[in-house]
């Protein structure tokens, strides 16, 4: 595999792993991103320039675009990151995400069915699983039960991917991790939207009781399993990646003010998310035996490098997330977790 087509490459995770990619292989990366308000061009300045780099405005959904783009940049290798990803915003209207994550993955499963393509990774979630009780572990093996229409969208993306694989023999993986935190996060997120709300001392909203619990990973560790999963996966597994790193939503924000030396007056109790889910956690021995991934970054170390990044980055805030913007979703309680 020499050309990888990245999707959703402007956004969080795909920025982190082309940047990742470029830096520690030899493959040739095409981006494909829409550039919705999460996705942004900024992030990938430090390899704009790269001759191993070149960048498409476009949206999954576009058929054309995309067979043309395999087609022309001899693409090998797919790997999708292009999604939709808040939780609230999924409940106040799914559409969009139906569109993104499920007609979005046909479209490119359709395509890439079509020529020679080697290998395609769907990147999906924990969330498509549900939720867990007090005690027990995500495995691959665990029945998909999504509880919101964010986390439904992506179980029916990874749906079609098996029955592409089963099917048409189509030579796909699918990647579910827990929530991924680091640098150049958009401030809708969890971990971000504390950063940045407690900067400028304003209100940090926190659902319920505060004591759902994720596991959280810093993204360079997930960016480390999928290129394990790229070059040595087996086609038509799953593998589950985790960080080993539960928290609960009110230790974390105490974490996070307690290093930003903020007061924990900021916190604000708000009525709990619709469906929310109580825990998630990730069984990833799969990949850790079969692909020799385990997680490095520590959770205390993970969680000093971001907020270092975003001190050091007020201006990215500004840039991509307007203080309107943040007002707006301090006001509305959204913005808390994925």
């Amino acid at each position: 595999m020499n050309n990888i087509l990245i999707t959703g490459g402007c956004g969080f995770i795909g920025s982190n792993f082309i940047r990742y990619l470029l830096a520690n292989s030899n493959y040739r990366v095409v981006n494909l991103d829409c550039l919705t308000y999460a996705g942004n061009l900024e992030n990938l300045i430090s390899v704009e320039t790269n001759p191993k780099y070149k960048f498409f405005k476009g949206n999954i959904c576009d058929s054309s675009l995309v067979s043309e783009i395999i087609k022309n940049e001899k693409i090998d290798c797919i790997i999708n990151f292009a999604a939709e990803s808040h939780v609230d915003r999924s409940i106040l209207d799914a559409s969009i995400f139906v569109q993104t994550n499920v007609l979005g993955t046909q479209t490119l499963l359709e395509s890439a069915r079509k020529t020679e393509i080697k290998r395609y990774i769907q990147i999906s979630t924990d969330e498509v699983y549900g939720s867990l009780g007090a005690e027990g572990y995500f495995t691959e093996t665990t029945p998909i039960a999504p509880n919101s229409p964010y986390s439904a969208s992506k179980a029916g993306g990874d749906l079609l991917v098996r029955s592409y694989v089963e099917t048409y023999n189509f030579p796909a993986l699918i990647m579910r991790c827990s929530n991924n935190y680091g640098p150049f996060q958009f401030p809708e997120k969890f971990i971000p939207l504390i950063i940045a709300n407690a900067l400028n001392d304003k209100a940090i909203p926190l659902y319920g009781d505060g004591l759902n619990i994720r596991d959280w990973i810093f993204v360079e560790d997930f960016c480390r399993a999928i290129h394990c999963v790229l070059e040595k996966g087996r086609i038509g597994e799953v593998y589950n990646v985790g960080g080993n790193s539960e928290k609960n939503n009110k230790e974390l924000v105490k974490i996070i003010l307690e290093r930003l030396n903020k007061p924990e007056s900021l916190v604000t109790k708000v009525t709990d998310r619709l469906g929310h889910d109580r825990r998630y956690a990730i069984d990833y021995s799969k990949i850790n035996q079969e692909l020799g991934w385990e997680p490095l970054c520590k959770f205390e170390e993970g969680i000093q490098q971001t907020i270092d990044w975003y001190v050091n980055n007020k201006q990215w805030i500004n840039n991509v997330c307007s203080q309107r913007y943040l007002d707006y979703y301090a006001r509305n309680y959204k913005g808390l977790e994925k």
